[in-house]
Parts: C-alpha cells; structure tokens; sequence
C-alpha cells in the first residue's frame, strides 16, 4: 500500500498502542474494563444500525437504510475475532438481510421480550453475560442492557436509558455509532490492527462457517 507518490506506508497505518490510547480517549475506568473483556456485541437495529427512520410503501416497511461505514466496523470486529448477534423488536425483512451479509452469529426478530431473547443468544453462543456489549436506544432495551457487563446507548436514546450505561457514543445511531463501538472494542484489546491486516490482504472472508 502507498500514501503520497513515492513514499511508502506502512500497515496497518498505527502501532496497537496508539489504537489502544484512541480507543480509551474518554472512557471512564469501569467501561474500559467492560469493553477490555468483551467477546460479543449484541445491537439493536432501528436506531443503532440505522438512523431510527421507517420507510413505508403500500405493501408496508419497504426498505431500511444502513451506514457502510458501521458494516466495515463489524466486519474487522468479526476479523478480530468478536461474536456479533441482532436483537430487534421488529420482524425485518432489512434487518435479516443485513444479519446476513454481515454472517452476525446470532439474530432474533421480532423480540420485545429483549431480556429473554438476549439469555437464549447467551446460551446459544455460550458466552458470559460479562463479556457482552449490548447497543440500543430506545426503553424496551433497558432489561437487555441491565443483563450485560457493557451496555451502550446512542445520544439519541432516552435519558432513562443513557443513564444505565457505561458509554454514550459520540456519533449518532445509523451514521458512525456501531463503527465507533468496534473500533473502541478492538483497539482496547489490541486487535484492530490484525484486523485491519486480515481484511486488507483479503486472506479472511466471513462465510457462514467461520467461529
């Protein structure tokens, strides 16, 4: 890879240690240590991936619209090595198509019951709920954040649900918040680097069969 003609840049552009101080720029001690040992970032869809807008045709939901940029973000987070998992309260055919490009480990539609849905996730990938990242925005998200070693809110999240977790992202839903939370995880556990390494030379690809 090159920068300015002639000259040579290296790869990935930073050392770990500068992504680790990045990562950690404004984070309290208790949310660096959450997000030092998480091992699955579990998101809400509208609101978190998208910017909370529904699209209706006469037919019903139409489309949904979804940040390239927060599909990067969890692309190298699944390239570091993190599980991802949906957990929405609305049976989207947008949001299942999404899940899927991505290869999210685990996906639930249509769940409102988020608490429930999140311990069957929990089982089902085997993980502790102290090594989970739960992302949402809005009050049917409050029993699944309460659940989890690190939850998230978007600033545009009700204060009831800013109030009950350990960081509120600086970009809003659908527009950088996801991609902020991925690079902050990977950084703070030295893997963004391999990641970026991974996808760039194009020798990992997400297919159903990956861990």
């Amino acid at each position: 890879m090159s920068g300015r003609p002639g000259r040579a840049l290296s790869w990935p552009p930073r050392s770990d240690d500068d992504y680790r101080r990045e990562a950690a720029a404004g984070l309290g001690e208790a949310a660096l240590a959450a997000f030092a040992r998480v091992r699955l970032i579990v998101l809400d869809c509208d609101g978190v991936l998208t910017d909370g807008r529904l699209y209706y045709d006469a037919q019903g939901e139409a489309f949904k619209s979804f940040d390239a940029r927060d599909g990067l973000g969890l692309v190298l987070a699944r390239a570091g090595g993190l599980q991802l998992a949906l957990l929405t309260g609305r049976d989207s055919p947008a949001a299942a198509r999404r899940a899927a490009d991505l290869r999210f480990h685990a996906v639930k539609l249509g769940r409102f019951d988020k608490q429930r849905a999140l311990r069957e996730i929990l089982d089902e990938l085997a993980v502790d709920p102290a090594d989970v990242l739960y992302m949402g925005d809005d009050l049917v998200d409050v029993p699944a954040l309460a659940l989890v070693g690190a939850p998230v809110a978007v600033p545009g999240a009700p204060a009831d649900v800013r109030d009950r977790c350990l960081h509120v992202t600086a970009a809003p839903g659908g527009a950088g918040a996801v991609r902020e939370v991925c690079e902050r995880v990977l950084g703070l556990q030295g893997r963004f680097g391999p990641a970026l390494v991974k996808v760039a030379a194009r020798a990992w690809l997400p297919t159903g069969e990956d861990a």
